[in-house]
């Protein structure tokens, strides 16, 4: 057999068996590496090459692939089980900062320098090392920061307000084609996506992508750059409609003699008060 077709053979029947490797691995392996998983990719690496090139003897060589790749999944299977095989394989965190106070020794620890440290703070979007709380280095090599509490950013539960859930949007149509599995997932069909495409004068053939959200509202990203289609307004329109309609009850009942119908429009303004309390978490943005 020729050279470059035993090359060619070796490769194809390799990028097999490292795909598969790579699988018997776990998703852990594309995750962000630790020190470990560099080292096992590194070398696996360099293993498959030389297999492909026919650097190394065929059997010497597939041998120490096995080696190489056994070991780790029954390193992983062990870390899972026992902490003190997790900290050797994978490393322990390490705290840089804490109650915003530096750790020099800690940083020499991990072989950071102040200037190390003031660069992963500005990842972070911290410029101001005196505004965190904690920072940790974690194995992977990421830091991960907790600012102090009057450093943090405003949430709705610290405003102590309630928020509606929302669930994961779907995607109705790409590249001009219609998804029928995710529309039935909203219980919705093809008719309502025709129908509302036809509400903001939009082509299917022209929509690149549409996605629904939990609320049902379409949004669309057209082919046609140029095209503005207008966002989705029917959370505000409902929110609006149930205002008018409690602002017309309470008209009314200012407006009418009859202390019957008074009666009914007061309490059909209650209702609604009510139901719009109820509502708002989740009609306003």
């Amino acid at each position: 057999m020729p050279d470059w077709l035993n090359i060619l053979v070796r490769s194809a029947v390799l990028f097999l068996i490292t795909l598969f490797i790579v699988r018997l691995l776990g998703r852990r392996q594309t995750a962000p590496l630790t020190y470990f998983n560099v080292m096992v990719a590194i070398v696996i690496g360099a293993l498959v090459t030389a297999i492909s090139l026919n650097l190394v003897n065929l059997i010497t060589g597939f041998a120490a692939l096995a080696v190489w790749s056994a070991f780790p999944i029954a390193l992983s299977f062990l870390a899972i089980k026992y902490k003190a095989v997790r900290d050797i394989v994978q490393g322990k965190e390490i705290v840089l900062i804490n109650h915003g106070k530096i750790l020099e020794d800690k940083l020499m620890e991990a072989r950071f320098t102040p200037e190390d440290l003031l660069s992963r703070l500005r990842r972070k979007n911290v410029f101001n090392f005196s505004d965190v709380e904690f920072a940790v280095l974690e194995p992977t090599g990421e830091v991960s920061v907790m600012l102090k509490k009057d450093k943090q950013f405003i949430t709705p539960k610290a405003l102590g307000l309630k928020v509606g859930q929302e669930s994961v949007p779907q995607t109705v149509m790409m590249d001009g084609i219609i998804m029928d599995e995710p529309l039935a997932a909203m219980g919705l069909n093809r008719e309502w996506l025709y129908a509302e495409l036809e509400k903001v004068g939009v082509a299917p053939e022209n929509v690149f992508l549409a996605q629904v959200d939990s609320a049902g509202q379409l949004y669309l990203d057209l082919f046609d750059d140029a095209v503005k289609v207008p966002q989705p307004k029917a959370k505000e329109l409902v929110y609006a409609t149930l205002k008018k309609c409690q602002a017309d009850c309470e008209l009314f009942a200012l407006g009418t003699k009859n202390s019957e119908a008074k009666n009914i429009y007061i309490s059909s303004s209650k209702i609604l008060s009510n139901v719009i309390k109820e509502l708002e978490q989740y009609l306003v943005r």
